[in-house]
């Protein structure tokens, strides 16, 4: 496939940045969950975008942050261990929070991978001072050592993406196609259900609850009339916590389910049957194994 080109481009930035809500964009499909709150994406997601010319597989990760517990440890590690083998690092900044301490760290460690790197500033929609943006590129080209452009986009609105996906293939190298023309991801279904679980329960539940709540998916099997019967276990740290996420005679609990149940059938083409039990698990995020488990670095189920 003479002049076609490929390559891997990891997407590192502090959490909240809007990374995964820029590869669901440019992708023009859902394959990483989104939510306002920090610390959504917990592992490395490669994204596929192919056209005639080009196949771009963006490498999700988690955001870079110092961490609290060892699930943050491993996040962090995820997001690190993403860098090596990279074509191309997107930094991904935030217009309007502009840069600071966390976006150094994260700059730190693109320096040290020796990925070039393409400085990305999302969210331009709510910030229309000229200054700020000119400050911000200012403050990525002191601290990128092997950078090669700055791209101001929103992920939201769309604006500047074509530019940014130009850029991209400008500076990934001619290559093969490493996936199928129709493959958006590679995770299994098992994975996916669980992230578009976990993301209705970001969405509707209280501040305390988020970054404590997990899902584990126990069991996934299509039966004889074409129901795909989904079990999935929600994990939280505190009693009051399950008690936020059944809520009052159940009626949260079934909220996130008819939620994720409606978003899988849409995206399988099935009927669901969407099993979700709630366990309290203290401490989980400080524990290996449920660790494991959460980061989907278990066998997965097919």
């Amino acid at each position: 496939m003479s002049g076609f080109k490929s390559g891997f481009v990891v997407v590192s930035g502090k959490p909240n940045v809007g990374k995964s809500t820029l590869i669901n964009s440019i992708i023009g499909k859902k394959v990483s969950i989104v939510s306002e709150k920090p610390q959504t994406t917990r592992n490395r997601i490669n994204c596929v975008y192919t056209t005639k010319d080009f196949q771009i597989v963006f490498v999700d990760t988690p955001g870079i942050h110092k961490p609290l517990h060892k699930l943050g440890e491993y996040l962090v590690n995820i997001a690190i261990r993403a860098l090596k083998g990279m074509d191309l690092a997107m930094f991904v900044v935030d217009a309007e929070r502009g840069m600071g301490k966390p976006d150094e760290y994260v700059a730190n460690y693109l320096n040290e991978s020796k990925v070039k790197v393409l400085g990305v500033i999302n969210k331009i929609d709510l910030v229309r001072d000229g200054n700020k943006l000119k400050l911000i590129e200012d403050r990525i080209s002191e601290l990128c050592s092997d950078l090669v452009d700055i791209v101001k986009v929103s992920a939201m609105t769309g604006e500047n993406l074509p530019e940014l996906v130009r850029k991209i293939v400008e500076n990934i190298p001619e290559g093969p196609m490493y996936y199928p023309q129709d493959t958006v991801t590679d995770r299994p279904l098992s994975f996916l259900t669980a992230e578009i679980i976990r993301e209705k329960i970001l969405d509707l539940t209280y501040e305390e609850v988020p970054h404590s709540v997990a899902v584990v998916i126990e069991e996934m099997i299509e039966r004889e009339n074409g129901v795909l019967y989904i079990r999935a276990n929600i994990l939280v740290e505190r009693d009051s916590q399950k008690g936020i996420i059944i809520g009052k005679g159940g009626s949260m609990i079934k909220k996130i389910g008819t939620l994720a149940r409606e978003e899988l059938e849409f995206f399988t083409g099935k009927k669901i049957f969407l099993d979700l039990n709630v366990k309290v698990r203290k401490n989980w995020r400080n524990d290996d194994f449920t660790i494991l488990n959460v980061v989907g670095l278990r066998k997965e189920i097919p």
